[in-house]
């Protein structure tokens, strides 16, 4: 079933526009189905894909892991959803009490993305003490806007978990196949990347991230497919979150955002077949994940489609949406 859906992501290889991916799927009870294709690294070295390399997931980073501790720990009455961020960080804009705005956010908000802070911010540019750059973020008059998906949020609930658990997000049990990096195991190369000097293979990709020490609350993750299927099982069995907790990550507001994900709307990423009940992300470095609650479906695929530039039109975009709509239309012709 899964050779179909597969076919666009080898033709996208054999075209040149992404040197290597892996798709998987996967159901509550039942195997996981694995394809790749391509190559882990071009340059320095040509590298095989193999279903042991490790990808970067970048922001995947948010839904397999800050979301779950941030619903986690509110489930154990830790943190209040709908209570301000200052719950957890008293001394964000500790110098303006009366005025910050930012003193206000409260963990719903960053979850869902509807606070005015901006998408991103290049924080790596200020240094790269991780202490420094987080006193940075707390202390900083953030510029207004309107909501948009925002990295910022994801850093403060970051900081947000480790004032309340005493210790790092690496620190948190993830899975086997999960973790941040670097990886125990062979790593999908990402970018040269410009300011590093270097072909990133087996460090985060994200500057900020790198800058924050590795393991902050919107990227840092490695994870292999197997790995990701793991967390998509866990999630659609159940036992990852509670039911409170898994109504939090379904229900949308009218910008499609639930706490952490998105859920389907016209002409998203995980394509038109998908029922209303499926929630999704993406990651920058070409990474994605899709669960479709009604048909008790999930589906990963995994790309290093920055490597060796992210300046290239690799065809993400439309790649992404044509495997869901073949993997979904060869498991509702498999169910007839």
């Amino acid at each position: 079933m899964i050779d179909a859906a597969f076919a666009p992501v080898v033709a996208a290889v054999d075209a040149g526009r992404i040197p290597g991916a892996a798709l998987g799927l996967v159901t509550a009870d039942g195997p996981s189905e694995v394809r790749f294709a391509g190559m882990a690294a071009l340059v320095p070295e040509p590298e095989p894909l193999t279903r042991e390399h490790w990808f970067d997931l970048a922001s995947l980073s948010k839904v397999i892991a800050t979301t779950p501790m941030i619903l986690t720990l509110a489930d154990q009455g830790r943190l209040d959803l709908d209570r301000p961020l200052t719950d957890a960080i008293p001394d964000l804009r500790q110098y303006d009490v009366a005025n910050a705005a930012e003193r206000h956010l409260t963990f719903r908000d960053c979850l869902m993305h509807r606070t005015f802070l901006p998408a991103v911010e290049p924080l790596y540019t200020y240094g790269d003490d991780p202490a420094r750059l987080r006193a940075f973020v707390l202390q900083r008059e953030w510029r207004h806007g309107p909501p948009v998906y925002s990295d910022i949020n994801f850093i403060l609930l970051g900081i947000a978990i480790e004032r309340l658990t005493g210790a790092p997000l690496s620190a948190w049990p993830l899975g086997t196949g999960l973790g941040f990096g670097p990886p125990p195991g062979p790593a999908v190369a990402t970018e040269h990347c410009q300011w590093r000097g270097r072909v990133l293979k087996g460090e985060v990709h994200d500057e900020n991230a790198y800058a924050l020490g590795g393991a902050p609350g919107h990227a840092g993750m490695f994870g292999t497919i197997d790995g990701v299927l793991g967390f998509a099982r866990a999630l659609l069995a159940g036992e990852l979150l509670s039911p409170a907790m898994l109504r939090e990550i379904r229900t949308a507001d009218e910008r499609h955002r639930t706490c952490g994900w998105e859920r389907a709307f016209a002409g998203w990423h995980g394509g038109s077949g998908c029922s209303a009940n499926t929630i999704g992300h993406t990651g920058f470095t070409g990474t994605g994940l899709w669960i479709d609650f009604e048909r008790g479906l999930g589906w990963t695929l995994l790309t290093n489609r920055v490597h060796p530039t992210r300046h290239f039109d690799s065809g993400i975009a439309a790649l992404r949406p044509a495997v869901g709509e073949q993997l979904v239309a060869a498991w509702d012709a498999q169910e007839r």
